[in-house]
């Protein structure tokens, strides 16, 4: 795996281009990134984000689960960004994934 920091700004640049009404997941990421393997790190690196300005509450893990709500001040607020740019959820603190699905190099579906 490369370097932390050149993993870290990998990831930081793929979550600046998550589109508006779209999410990714962390396997994406790390997916993308080359080291399938390395979804855990992409959270680290949302992590080491927080107050940077970044979307980073548009990655979610892969059954459209709020998983990095903590970093967001309390469990609905990461919640109640994602519905305020038109995500819709299928019930509490789960996203319809299917329909807001966006996967990093490929077509947003």
């Amino acid at each position: 795996m490369p370097a932390r920091s050149d993993f870290f700004d990998r990831v930081w640049k793929v979550v600046s281009e998550i589109p508006l009404g779209k999410v990714t997941t962390y396997g994406h990421i790390a997916e993308f990134l080359g080291s399938k393997s390395a979804a855990r790190t992409v959270g680290w690196a949302l992590r080491a984000a927080k107050g940077s300005g970044l979307p980073c509450h548009r990655v979610v893990n892969r059954y459209g689960g709020l998983s990095g709500q903590s970093s967001f001040g309390g469990p609905y607020v990461m919640e109640d960004i994602l519905r305020s740019e038109g995500i819709e959820f299928i019930e509490e603190g789960i996203l319809d994934i299917k329909k807001h699905l966006w996967i990093p190099g490929g077509e947003t579906k």
